[in-house]
């Protein structure tokens, strides 16, 4: 086997499977990168177990052949080729890897070994990869972190004919977002959030849409030219439904960015491990305050406020300013109470609300 190929296009590949094949694996085989040549191009595929990913990179290709390739060391050699222009060949002794004045031969596995691409046999349907990507990456901010908090370390996906739905909750907090785009399919499934980011990675600059298969655990989302099977998340997505305020007693509507840059200003003087900032809202008026061990910090922005003023709530810091993050134009500060769930709103992203419980003083 004989393959021509692009420096950049094999750079991306390779390294976007660097990521997906673990560097200490409970399984040897699983930092390899399978290797296949097609008369399309070449196939490469990587998985951890939890994520596989499958990608075409097109090549001018002479005979067929397949191979495993160790990810990293593969991935650090086509990264440092001299030449934009990178030829393979495989041969009995191992990969041939030639660029510019560089020459290499590397040490390769059988492809036998290598696990299959899992089988997804359920329900099938298409969905925008501009949505998905969007829905994901927006509400991704909320889900919990630390290991031992299980389904709040994922993002519930709700699929179908016409829309879909991303909600992510650490308990604290909550990001959801509604879009159109969905598919012939009805589905919710619960994603690992750091498969998500894998998953808006790949997707974000697709311009056709994706299929969507949901079945055996697994959920499979092919593209043009890459098929991915991301394992779901056992157990039950909290009701986030009851979480959500129904009815409020203040309204606050005022710039999204500078609420963020003020909450950010403040939180530098707050209380390193409450991040505390209290908001009060007054007629035309929303101020910020902060205290901590270096000083107290104050600034007043304009707010068009409706409701029962003047009303003080202490809110996280940090979780206001990631509800914030990216939001352009007027946003809606919707208030339950003191020391009830707030909702914030954008004007400009009607599909996105976040919800914020207060800190309790």
């Amino acid at each position: 086997m004989r393959a021509g190929v692009a420096k950049r296009a094999l750079a991306e590949a390779t390294g976007v499977l660097e990521r997906i094949a673990p560097s200490k694996p409970s399984q040897p085989v699983l930092a390899q990168i399978y290797l296949e040549a097609l008369e399309a191009g070449l196939r490469l595929r990587a998985t951890n177990g939890e994520v596989d990913l499958e990608l075409l990179v097109p090549a001018e290709v002479e005979g067929s052949g397949a191979t495993l390739v160790p990810a990293a060391l593969f991935g650090q050699l086509v990264r440092a080729l001299p030449a934009e222009y990178a030829e393979l060949r495989l041969t009995p002794e191992g990969l041939e890897l030639e660029g510019g004045s560089f020459a290499t031969r590397i040490a390769v596995a059988d492809p036998e070994a290598f696990p299959p691409f899992p089988e997804v046999p359920g329900p099938e349907g298409e969905v925008s990869a501009e949505a998905l990507a969007k829905a994901l990456a927006r509400v991704r901010y909320a889900a919990a972190q630390e290991e031992y908090r299980a389904i709040f370390r994922g993002i519930q996906l709700e699929l179908d004919e016409t829309r879909l739905r991303a909600v992510a909750t650490d308990g604290f907090r909550l990001a959801l977002y509604d879009a159109e785009g969905g598919g012939a399919l009805a589905a919710k499934l619960v994603l690992p959030a750091r498969s998500a980011d894998e998953l808006v990675r790949l997707i974000k600059d697709a311009r056709v849409p994706l299929k969507l298969a949901v079945g055996e655990g697994r959920l499979r989302v092919e593209g043009e030219r890459f098929r991915t099977a991301i394992a779901l998340m056992e157990g039950s997505f909290p009701d986030y439904q009851r979480v959500i305020p129904g009815q409020f007693v203040l309204e606050a509507t005022l710039d999204a960015e500078a609420l963020r840059q003020a909450i950010e200003r403040l939180r530098v003087l707050a209380d390193r491990q409450s991040q505390r900032v209290d908001l009060a809202f007054s007629e035309g008026t929303l101020e910020l305050a902060a205290e901590g061990e270096y000083g107290r910090g104050r600034e007043a922005l304009a707010a068009e406020v409706r409701g029962e003023v003047p009303l003080v709530a202490a809110f996280n810091a940090h979780y206001l300013a990631d509800a914030l993050k990216g939001l352009k134009g007027p946003v809606r500060f919707k208030l339950s109470g003191a020391q009830t769930p707030s909702v914030l709103e954008s004007e400009e992203e009607p599909g996105y609300l976040a919800v914020v419980v207060p800190l309790r003083v």
